[in-house]
């Protein structure tokens, strides 16, 4: 996935003489081709992440579009008043590509675990959140970004993802997939509507089958952008669902299902959405004393498939 995003910004590079590419202490081979060919628009700066956004915001300034790429944690927790001061206050359109949203880092612990990432900067205006689900839709989501004027957060999982971007969609920012919808079985004892974002939305698709074995008539939404939100769908799938359920690799505040809730419960020109239960299934409210790998850590917050399909069983009764 990370590939596929820088890639996809030397692409747009070649394109537009706008682009930039600036990195803190990557790999050597990081982008060698734009390296060689652009040198002029490749920076590579040490372990100082707050210079880079700042260093961004100036270039940007100076009517660049700078992709800035280091570790998520890194680029929220560390540069949070350069990203609301230099970038967010300004409006400046600068990329930020986050390597490691949610436990990725899981073999390193606790300080380089993006769990509250996404809620952190929710919180900022002007600032668009992207958290695709798998490589083929990081390309799209990255093109995208050429008709946003502000900032722009994009959350990268580990890669190597199952590809569900389907060939014939087409990417928008600001609206959401849905992946799977109601089947409309008559028989169905209760109709459970999924909504997730990132890589937890290829999990979700896979509880479908045994949650439909269970007399359920499952629906599943993907939020590739967390902001703004898609709040149509999301009120569509609610009205329609006995069971309302998010699924985030998160911690519970901020996140995805505080932002769906926050849509339902918005006012709107009509009247409000009638909401039944809503499920919360994300990353417990606490940092990790486990290293691992990031399966491992999923697994212990029961978000892997299993564990998603027991929380959805237990809560429809």
């Amino acid at each position: 996935m990370r590939k596929a995003a820088l890639n996809t910004a030397y692409l747009l590079a070649q394109q537009d003489e706008r682009v930039v590419f600036i990195g803190s202490d990557l790999g050597a081979g990081t982008l060698a081709g734009m390296k060689e060919t652009l040198p002029e628009r490749f920076f590579m700066e040490g372990i100082a992440e707050q210079n880079l956004v700042g260093m961004a915001a100036g270039m940007a300034m100076e009517g660049l579009v700078p992709f800035v790429n280091t570790i998520a944690t890194f680029l929220t927790r560390r540069c949070f008043e350069q990203i609301a001061v230099d970038l967010c206050l300004q409006n400046l359109p600068v990329r930020l590509i986050a390597n490691g949203g949610g436990v990725v880092y899981a073999p390193l612990g606790s300080t380089h675990l993006a769990l509250e990432d996404i809620g952190i900067l929710r919180a900022l205006p002007n600032i668009t959140i992207l958290a695709p689900s798998d490589a083929k839709e990081m390309i799209a989501a990255v093109k995208a970004t050429a008709s946003v004027p502000g900032p722009v957060y994009i959350r990268l999982g580990k890669g190597g993802d199952p590809v569900i971007f389907g060939a014939d969609e087409t990417f928008a920012i600001g609206k959401a997939s849905l992946k799977k919808a109601f089947a409309g079985t008559p028989d169905a004892r209760r109709r459970v509507g999924i909504i997730s974002t990132g890589v937890m939305t290829h999990r979700c698709l896979q509880t479908v089958a045994a949650l439909t074995g269970q007399g359920l008539d499952v629906a599943v939404l993907h939020l590739a952008t967390l902001k703004p939100l898609d709040a149509q769908a999301i009120r569509d799938l609610a009205a329609g669902s006995d069971l309302l359920v998010t699924v985030e690799e998160h911690c519970p505040h901020g996140g995805l299902h505080s932002a769906v809730l926050e849509t339902l419960h918005a006012p709107t020109a009509g009247p409000l959405t009638p909401v039944g239960p809503v499920l919360r299934l994300s990353l417990p409210d606490a940092f990790p004393t486990a290293y691992g790998s990031q399966e491992q850590l999923l697994e212990l917050a029961g978000l892997d498939p299993d564990g998603i399909t027991r929380s959805i069983l237990a809560a429809a009764g």
